[in-house]
């Protein structure tokens, strides 16, 4: 089988979430497979880094400022890439926020927070996002960035926990729903990484645990936390033909964390 089932060339994608980190990495990836990629998130100048490394690397990429609470916003993104690019054919929501707080102190406001973000939010995104795509006719891509805090326990992330679990569920209600349109949808569910959510000084990380280490030998098959690298190919595999017959499905990337 030849590799150009990878090839996007001639496609519109979104990458929500994409001046830092996993988005960034996802985006730079989709651009050097072909796609012209418009690149959102809160910060201009992280948008701007982005736009320039797939710039520099020979790609095509627009930066568009984007309120995920916002459904105009949402809208209006999609909206953008039409205008530049012509259409729509890859929407990865990867936009999330994370609170490290025990399930007994979240608040109201921490509560409003994550789940309008990471899981209203990205309904809105993909509802756009997939209105745009039936009414060009020709299928697509919407994929999600979950967790694996869906799927397994975590030391303070009640309401993130939460949040992901219904990303996952969200995922395999479009694809049942969307599927007669060509379109799919698909879930890329993050372990621990090397890269915060946050920026280091919104939220510095405490000194690692002298036993850090041996704690993620001893749960991770692979002995190694993810690198944003590590979201290159299965967000190509879900965005591209490779995948011409995988919808609904939720997929760990965690070095073996949740199998273990």
């Amino acid at each position: 089988m030849s590799t150009t089932i990878f090839d996007l060339s001639g496609r519109v994608a979104i990458v929500t979430g994409a001046g830092r980190g996993l988005g960034r990495a996802m985006a730079c990836g989709l651009a050097g497979a072909g796609a012209s990629v418009v690149i959102a998130g809160r910060t201009q100048a992280d948008l701007d880094e982005t736009v320039a490394m797939i710039e520099g690397a020979g790609g095509q990429a627009i930066a568009h400022v984007l309120d995920t609470r916002s459904r105009q916003a949402c809208r209006g993104l999609v909206e953008a890439a039409v205008e530049t690019y012509g259409g729509l054919d890859i929407l990865v929501a990867n936009h999330g926020v994370g609170r490290g707080k025990a399930a007994l102190d979240v608040t109201d406001a921490d509560l409003d927070e994550t789940i309008d973000i990471n899981l209203t939010s990205a309904f809105v995104m993909a509802q756009e996002g997939a209105r745009q795509m039936i009414a060009q006719g020709r299928g697509g891509s919407i994929v999600f960035t979950s967790s694996t805090s869906s799927m397994a326990t975590f030391p303070d992330l009640s309401v993130y926990g939460v949040s992901k679990g219904g990303v996952d569920q969200m995922c395999r209600q479009f694809a049942q729903e969307l599927g007669p349109h060509g379109i799919r949808v698909n879930c890329i569910n993050p372990g621990y990484t090397s890269h915060s959510m946050r920026r280091p000084e919104d939220n510095p990380r405490p000194p690692r645990d002298p036993g850090w280490d041996d704690h993620i030998r001893a749960t991770h098959p692979l002995g190694r936390v993810g690198d944003p690298s590590d979201f290159v190919g299965p967000v190509l595999f879900f965005a591209s033909d490779a995948s011409s017959f995988v919808t609904g499905h939720v997929m760990p990337v965690d070095g073996g964390y949740v199998a273990m």
